[in-house]
This record gives structure tokens, sequence and C-alpha cells, in this order.
């Protein structure tokens, strides 16, 4: 069983003057020190070399990758990331890595949250185009991005450490496990998985019935203008994560969550 250490190595920076560089050797240090992958198990993370385009880490077992993003301060609704149109891109492609994301306070340099998303609950409309930079801008016109962890169904956040408390190991790869089944879904298909998770979510009762779920007909339309089916569409994916495990069929046109 690993064990974390929520303290930062602070020995590390003595040479660095730089606010971003001090945050980023330290984060960096401290998830290949402290963290391991929640696909396998693995305790040994393999830290890329800077500015490696894809990834900051890899499992040394089964490859699985890894990108790091860390902020001060609380997680919040949003991250912001780099270009609009290569994130876009990236989440896409076969080789878009998994993402960890740190939060940590600055006062005392100690873990706050560390959580994983996998990457296969990124779909397009989880990243944010932000606005492009002024004219006067060095960069003028270049269009970054957030992701939007506020869209992510709970069930793709998973937490290793939560509120400086650190989450049983077995309980994360158990709930990475459950996130498989996104595993090779098209962007489309996986986009309405998502957003019926998203519904589900929003209903304040562990019960709930297919009417409740129906009443997001009109927000699922708008999102999927080109489905004129949406009650049936709701339907099967509410068949679908019944036998993927992440809700439970009750009685007729009731189900529970998992």
């Amino acid at each position: 069983m690993i064990n974390m250490d929520l303290k930062f190595n602070q020995k590390l920076i003595s040479q660095y003057r730089n606010n971003s560089q001090v945050a980023r050797v330290l984060t960096e240090d401290w998830v290949k020190q402290n963290s391991f992958c929640p696909n396998c198990g693995n305790e040994v993370l393999i830290q890329f070399t800077n500015n490696k385009p894809v990834a900051d880490f890899s499992c040394g077992s089964c490859e699985q990758e890894y990108e790091l993003k860390s902020k001060n301060g609380l997680l919040g609704n949003k991250i912001n990331d780099g270009a609009y149109s290569t994130m876009v891109k990236r989440i896409q492609s076969d080789n878009n890595p998994n993402f960890f994301f740190l939060t940590y306070n600055k006062a005392d340099w100690t873990v706050r949250d560390f959580l994983i998303i996998p990457k296969h609950y990124f779909v397009k409309e989880l990243i944010e185009e932000r606005r492009p930079l002024a004219a006067t801008a060095k960069r003028a016109g270049w269009i970054g991005c957030n992701i939007l962890l506020n869209s992510i169904p709970s069930s793709g956040r998973i937490f290793l450490v939560k509120d400086a408390t650190v989450v049983n190991k077995g309980i994360v790869l158990s709930q990475w496990k459950q996130t498989c089944f996104l595993q090779g879904v098209s962007q489309a298909a996986k986009g309405w998985l998502i957003d019926v998770l998203n519904c589900i979510e929003t209903i304040p009762k562990q019960t709930f019935t297919l009417d409740e779920v129906y009443q997001f007909e009109a927000a699922l339309k708008f999102k999927h203008p080109e489905n004129g089916h949406v009650k049936e569409k709701i339907r099967q994916q509410l068949q679908i994560l019944r036998d993927k495990g992440l809700i439970d069929f009750v009685s007729r046109g009731v189900y529970k969550k998992v």
C-alpha cells in the first residue's frame, strides 16, 4: 500500500526564483514520489523530459500516460489549459493522456486535492474556448481554452486525495475500473452518455424515475439538435448505464444511483 506524504519536498527549490518553476518542480516531484497508476495500481510512474508535447508521466507497467495540471488554492469549476484547437485535436486522438489535477496550499506547500480524470471521459463539449488575445498582446489573436471540471460526471472525477485526506488505493482502482466502459466509445456516443449521467447527478435523490430524466429533454435536444427522438435516446442511455453498473434498475421506470 502506497504511503502518501502530503508535504512537498521544499529542498528541491533552493535554486529557483520563478514562481511557476517552483510550483512545477514541487508538484511534479510530489506526483512521481507519491502517486500510482489508477489503471493497474503500479506504483512506479516514469517522468518524461520537460516539454514533452503530450504527457508528463507514464506508467512503468501498463504504459498509460498522464498529464499534470496544478494550481494554488481551491480546485474550482475550470482549469486553464493551452491552445483551444490543439486541445480539441488531442482529446480526439489515440494518444490523448489521462489528466492529473493537483491543488495545493502555497502557504505551507501541502497537497489539498489530487484527482485523475480518465482520458475516455473527455469530449469536445468539456473544452471551453476562451476569447482571443487582444491585438496589443504579444500573441495577438491566440485562443486558449478551459477544461470544464464541473461538466464532468462525478464518476469521471476520481480523487486520490480529497480535502487533504488520502483515499484508499483500492477504492481508486475500483472507481477507475467502473469508468472503462467508455473506452473505445465514439465521441458522439460518449457525449450522450456523459450528458445523461450529468442529468442523473442533478436529480437530488438516490432513487429517481424515468419521468424525472425526461425533464431534461429540452436541454438535451439543445445539445444534440440532430436527434429527433430524445426520449428514446434517454432510455437507450439508461439501459447502457444499467448494464455497465453505474445505475440499478429498481422497477418499471424507476432507477437507483450506485
